[in-house]
């Protein structure tokens, strides 16, 4: 599968309306950086479960890590500037350093300045220009992120407006997905990805008590390049959503928190440090921020899509929100636009629907679509960076807006209209709350108990889905998110459709009996 983009993307990220450049950076206080360096040898290739050996995480770097010439080399330019190295992980191809902001201008070739952004106080930090290094060192480095600190996604959480038609519990939205019995997640964990916000333990207590569950997840923080544990922002709807999802449907799943700050700096750190993590070994990451694709710069797409292409070569699904803007993701040029990571080809992109229930199962299920009433609509569409993967070939994906033959976004569905949405409780507070912030940790859940019952992570599962196809999937027929329409088969509103879940255990698991069965043939094969 070719990872890299396709398309021009930004050399340095444009600046969103209400965003206005103050002057140059000159504070005294030092930064720190992390570069991203290249591989040692080819980038590997997760082949389709359930067939695929895997590197195991203490081995990864052996193989797939930063050659050590590489690093000497970056070492070398970094101490002619100037720069202290604070850390180096081979294995994740990662070197770090801090110095002042003249000594990162002079070793990056760059200008640092403060901008004004939308929503915040103060200011943040921003790069002129993409950064540029000796001609001997450059080939040797994916990206240089920190020098610019300007957030970079947004959590896909929508909260109702109007009063929800109906609302659900995570348990009677697991109950209505056919989720599959005698599973909880036990002897899994999934991680869970946080630009900000955070949770409050008596509150987790409360929920997961009320819910009747008597033996509520362990649920655990994890800073990540500063991040940390922070309650009582915003932020604190879309980290409470994704546990309580997580803890509800997979109770028995260790739950790993992330924290990172909203900048490509954490944002790829947190990916990449929980995919290689050998302490909690998650099985699934579950990410519920993102940005419009054309947002990003070309160095932070290429550092995060090599952490998602690590998590596949580890035997990590990436489950991740689809957005809540519908085909636009927000943007005001007229244009469709997806949102990353749920675009890169390693994602589970997840998109969203609004469900109906009636006597315990499902009376209707259409697109999520309430734009009308500003209550959003699910993401969905056609790459713009990166190529139509295998798996997608007989999928029928249009084109994108410009002709590119791109990667189809999302490939599954759940519910997610916020007036059909999830009962949660957030800070003290009971209250619905929807998005496709809530369909990515439903999947991860899905997953996580799909990981128990087959004894094995199904790590990069789009092959095995769109194999399986409409089969174990509820066929979403109706519907639009604007430039896209809903249609027998995969679309570019719901993908595959939302899950049968026992349905696709068992599929799965058949996907293994016949590959053990291919397997023992090829060992013994008739005489």
């Amino acid at each position: 599968m070719n990872t890299s983009p396709r398309q021009a993307t930004p050399a340095t990220r444009p600046l969103p309306a209400g965003a206005r450049f103050l002057g140059p950076h000159t504070s005294p206080d030092p930064m720190t950086i992390t570069l991203v360096l290249r591989r040692m040898g080819p980038a590997p290739t997760p082949a389709a479960w359930p067939q695929h050996p895997r590197w195991p995480r203490g081995e990864f770097g052996a193989h797939c890590g930063a050659a050590p010439a590489d690093i000497e080399r970056i070492r070398g330019h970094a101490r002619t500037q100037g720069l202290v190295e604070t850390g180096c992980e081979p294995h994740r191809r990662v070197l770090q350093f801090s110095g002042s902001v003249d000594a990162l201008q002079r070793a990056f070739g760059v200008q640092l300045g403060r901008y004004q952004w939308p929503g915040l106080s103060g200011y943040v930090v921003g790069c002129d220009r993409p950064p540029t290094l000796p001609a001997d060192v450059a080939p040797t480095v994916i990206a240089v992120l920190g020098l610019d600190n300007r957030p970079v996604a947004k959590p896909q959480f929508r909260r109702p407006l109007a009063t929800p038609n109906q609302s659900y519990t995570p348990l009677q939205i697991g109950q209505l997905y056919n989720f599959p019995a005698n599973t909880d997640g036990s002897g899994e964990c999934v991680a869970l990805i946080e630009l900000g916000g955070g949770f409050s333990q008596a509150d987790l207590t409360t929920y997961f008590t009320g819910l009747g569950i008597a033996s509520p997840p362990t649920v655990t923080a994890v800073p990540v390049a500063g991040g940390k544990n922070s309650p009582g922002g915003d932020a604190d709807a879309e980290v409470m959503l994704d546990i309580e999802v997580v803890g509800a449907l997979a109770p028995g799943a260790a739950i790993a928190v992330y924290f990172t700050p909203n900048t490509d700096q954490g944002f790829y750190e947190a990916i990449s440090q929980a995919a290689h993590d050998t302490t909690r070994k998650p099985s699934v990451i579950s990410i519920s921020w993102g940005g419009p694709e054309d947002n990003w710069s070309a160095a932070a797409l290429a550092a995060m899509q090599s952490a998602l292409e690590d998590a596949a070569a580890l035997g990590v699904s990436v489950t991740v929100a689809a957005g809540d803007s519908g085909s636009s993701d927000g943007e005001s040029d007229g244009q469709p636009h997806v949102d990353f990571p749920a675009s890169s080809p390693y994602s589970l992109a997840c998109g969203g629907t609004t469900l109906t229930a009636s006597a315990s199962a499902i009376g209707s299920e259409v697109v999520w679509n309430e734009t009308a009433s500003n209550e959003g609509a699910t993401g969905g569409g056609v790459s713009t960076n990166y190529a139509l993967p295998a798996w997608q070939q007989g999928s029928k994906v249009p084109q994108a807006a410009n002709g590119f033959a791109g990667r189809g976004v999302p490939d599954v569905a759940g519910d997610a209209d916020p007036l059909t949405g999830y009962q949660v409780r957030v800070d003290g507070q009971d209250q619905v709350i929807g998005g496709t912030s809530a369909v990515a940790p439903l999947w991860a859940a899905l997953l996580a108990r799909c990981n128990q019952s087959l004894g094995r992570a199904v790590g990069d599962v789009h092959a095995a889905l769109y194999q399986i196809g409409e089969s174990a999937f509820h066929d979403i027929t109706r519907g639009d998110n604007g430039a896209y329409a809903a249609g027998t088969g995969w679309d570019a509103c719901t993908g595959l459709g939302s899950p049968d879940g026992q349905k696709l255990l068992a599929a799965l698991a058949a996907q293994a009996t016949a590959a053990a069965g291919k397997g023992a043939a090829a060992k013994h094969p008739q005489a």
